[in-house]
Protein backbone atom coordinates (compact mmCIF):
# COMPACT_ATOMS: atom_id res chain seq x y z
CA UNK A 1 0.00 0.00 0.00
CA UNK A 2 1.47 3.39 -0.97
CA UNK A 3 2.41 5.92 1.67
CA UNK A 4 -0.01 8.78 1.17
CA UNK A 5 0.67 12.18 2.69
CA UNK A 6 -2.12 14.08 1.00
CA UNK A 7 -3.22 17.57 1.96
CA UNK A 8 -5.72 19.25 -0.30
CA UNK A 9 -4.91 22.93 -0.43
CA UNK A 10 -7.55 24.05 -2.91
CA UNK A 11 -10.91 22.35 -3.08
CA UNK A 12 -11.26 19.38 -0.76
CA UNK A 13 -14.07 17.53 -2.53
CA UNK A 14 -13.52 14.26 -4.34
CA UNK A 15 -15.89 12.72 -6.89
CA UNK A 16 -15.87 8.94 -7.14
CA UNK A 17 -17.73 7.62 -10.18
CA UNK A 18 -18.62 3.93 -10.09
CA UNK A 19 -19.95 1.63 -12.79
CA UNK A 20 -22.85 -0.60 -11.75
CA UNK A 21 -21.89 -3.11 -14.43
CA UNK A 22 -19.87 -5.86 -12.72
CA UNK A 23 -21.00 -4.42 -9.39
CA UNK A 24 -19.53 -7.37 -7.47
CA UNK A 25 -16.13 -6.01 -8.50
CA UNK A 26 -16.80 -2.27 -8.56
CA UNK A 27 -18.18 -2.26 -5.02
CA UNK A 28 -14.82 -3.60 -3.82
CA UNK A 29 -12.98 -0.99 -5.90
CA UNK A 30 -15.16 1.65 -4.24
CA UNK A 31 -14.29 0.28 -0.80
CA UNK A 32 -10.61 0.67 -1.66
CA UNK A 33 -11.05 4.22 -2.98
CA UNK A 34 -13.00 5.28 0.12
CA UNK A 35 -10.36 3.73 2.38
CA UNK A 36 -7.65 5.67 0.54
CA UNK A 37 -9.57 8.93 0.96
CA UNK A 38 -9.99 8.28 4.68
CA UNK A 39 -6.29 7.39 5.07
CA UNK A 40 -5.42 10.61 3.25
CA UNK A 41 -7.44 12.78 5.61
CA UNK A 42 -10.38 13.43 3.29
CA UNK A 43 -13.55 13.41 5.38
CA UNK A 44 -16.32 11.10 4.13
CA UNK A 45 -18.63 14.10 3.77
CA UNK A 46 -16.17 15.55 1.26
CA UNK A 47 -16.52 12.51 -1.02
CA UNK A 48 -19.39 12.28 -3.47
CA UNK A 49 -20.07 8.79 -4.83
CA UNK A 50 -22.07 8.65 -8.06
CA UNK A 51 -23.18 5.36 -9.61
CA UNK A 52 -23.40 5.00 -13.40
CA UNK A 53 -24.73 2.22 -15.63
CA UNK A 54 -21.34 1.16 -17.01
CA UNK A 55 -17.75 2.10 -17.78
CA UNK A 56 -18.74 3.66 -21.10
CA UNK A 57 -20.64 6.40 -19.21
CA UNK A 58 -17.71 7.32 -16.94
CA UNK A 59 -16.14 9.99 -19.22
CA UNK A 60 -19.35 12.04 -19.56
CA UNK A 61 -19.88 11.98 -15.79
CA UNK A 62 -16.22 12.86 -15.21
CA UNK A 63 -16.59 15.84 -17.56
CA UNK A 64 -19.68 17.00 -15.67
CA UNK A 65 -17.86 16.70 -12.35
CA UNK A 66 -14.83 18.57 -13.68
CA UNK A 67 -16.94 21.26 -15.32
CA UNK A 68 -18.76 21.91 -12.04
CA UNK A 69 -15.55 23.19 -10.44
CA UNK A 70 -16.56 21.51 -7.18
CA UNK A 71 -13.88 18.82 -7.14
CA UNK A 72 -10.13 18.66 -6.66
CA UNK A 73 -10.09 15.30 -8.42
CA UNK A 74 -12.21 12.53 -9.88
CA UNK A 75 -11.81 8.78 -9.40
CA UNK A 76 -13.38 6.58 -12.09
CA UNK A 77 -14.07 2.95 -11.18
CA UNK A 78 -15.26 0.17 -13.44
CA UNK A 79 -14.59 -3.38 -14.61
CA UNK A 80 -14.56 -4.40 -18.24
CA UNK A 81 -14.09 -8.14 -18.63
CA UNK A 82 -13.21 -9.56 -22.05
CA UNK A 83 -15.90 -11.62 -23.68
CA UNK A 84 -16.19 -13.35 -27.03
CA UNK A 85 -16.92 -10.19 -29.05
CA UNK A 86 -14.97 -6.98 -29.75
CA UNK A 87 -17.25 -5.13 -27.33
CA UNK A 88 -14.47 -5.23 -24.72
CA UNK A 89 -12.09 -3.20 -26.91
CA UNK A 90 -14.70 -0.54 -27.68
CA UNK A 91 -15.81 -0.03 -24.08
CA UNK A 92 -12.34 -0.20 -22.52
CA UNK A 93 -10.83 2.04 -25.18
CA UNK A 94 -13.62 4.60 -25.02
CA UNK A 95 -13.45 4.77 -21.22
CA UNK A 96 -9.67 5.22 -21.18
CA UNK A 97 -9.62 7.75 -24.00
CA UNK A 98 -12.58 9.71 -22.65
CA UNK A 99 -11.19 9.93 -19.13
CA UNK A 100 -7.81 11.06 -20.48
CA UNK A 101 -9.55 13.76 -22.51
CA UNK A 102 -11.42 15.01 -19.44
CA UNK A 103 -8.24 15.22 -17.41
CA UNK A 104 -6.50 17.23 -20.11
CA UNK A 105 -9.43 19.46 -21.04
CA UNK A 106 -10.21 20.49 -17.47
CA UNK A 107 -6.72 20.14 -15.94
CA UNK A 108 -8.14 17.93 -13.21
CA UNK A 109 -6.70 14.61 -12.05
CA UNK A 110 -8.81 11.62 -13.01
CA UNK A 111 -7.79 8.43 -11.25
CA UNK A 112 -8.16 5.52 -13.67
CA UNK A 113 -9.63 2.65 -11.70
CA UNK A 114 -11.22 0.86 -14.63
CA UNK A 115 -10.10 -2.75 -14.70
CA UNK A 116 -9.59 -4.14 -18.19
CA UNK A 117 -9.13 -7.85 -17.68
CA UNK A 118 -9.56 -11.15 -19.45
CA UNK A 119 -11.32 -13.07 -16.66
CA UNK A 120 -13.50 -12.58 -13.63
CA UNK A 121 -10.70 -14.03 -11.47
CA UNK A 122 -8.31 -11.34 -12.67
CA UNK A 123 -10.89 -8.72 -11.70
CA UNK A 124 -11.34 -10.28 -8.25
CA UNK A 125 -7.56 -10.33 -7.77
CA UNK A 126 -7.37 -6.59 -8.59
CA UNK A 127 -10.35 -5.59 -6.46
CA UNK A 128 -8.87 -6.40 -3.09
CA UNK A 129 -7.44 -9.82 -3.88
CA UNK A 130 -3.90 -11.02 -4.52
CA UNK A 131 -3.06 -8.07 -6.81
CA UNK A 132 -4.20 -5.41 -4.33
CA UNK A 133 -7.04 -2.96 -4.77
CA UNK A 134 -6.85 -0.86 -7.93
CA UNK A 135 -9.62 1.39 -6.56
CA UNK A 136 -7.29 2.36 -3.72
CA UNK A 137 -4.45 2.91 -6.18
CA UNK A 138 -6.60 5.06 -8.49
CA UNK A 139 -7.70 7.23 -5.57
CA UNK A 140 -4.09 7.56 -4.35
CA UNK A 141 -2.99 8.68 -7.82
CA UNK A 142 -5.81 11.22 -8.13
CA UNK A 143 -5.28 12.62 -4.63
CA UNK A 144 -1.53 12.86 -5.09
CA UNK A 145 -1.92 14.61 -8.44
CA UNK A 146 -4.52 17.00 -7.00
CA UNK A 147 -2.09 17.90 -4.23
CA UNK A 148 0.71 18.54 -6.75
CA UNK A 149 -1.54 20.62 -9.01
CA UNK A 150 -2.71 22.68 -6.04
CA UNK A 151 0.94 23.38 -5.18
CA UNK A 152 1.71 24.39 -8.75
CA UNK A 153 -1.29 26.70 -8.93
CA UNK A 154 -0.29 28.31 -5.65
CA UNK A 155 3.20 28.90 -7.09
CA UNK A 156 4.67 27.25 -4.03
CA UNK A 157 6.15 23.84 -4.53
CA UNK A 158 7.32 22.03 -1.41
CA UNK A 159 10.34 19.75 -1.54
Amino acid sequence: MPDISFRLRHNGRVAILVSRYNELITTKLLDGALACCAESGVAREEVDVVWLPGAFELPAAAAAAAESGRYACVVALGAVIRGETPHFEYVAGAAASGLTDVSRQYAIPVGFGVLTVDTLQQAIDRAGGSAGNKGHEAAAAALGAADAIAQLRASHVED
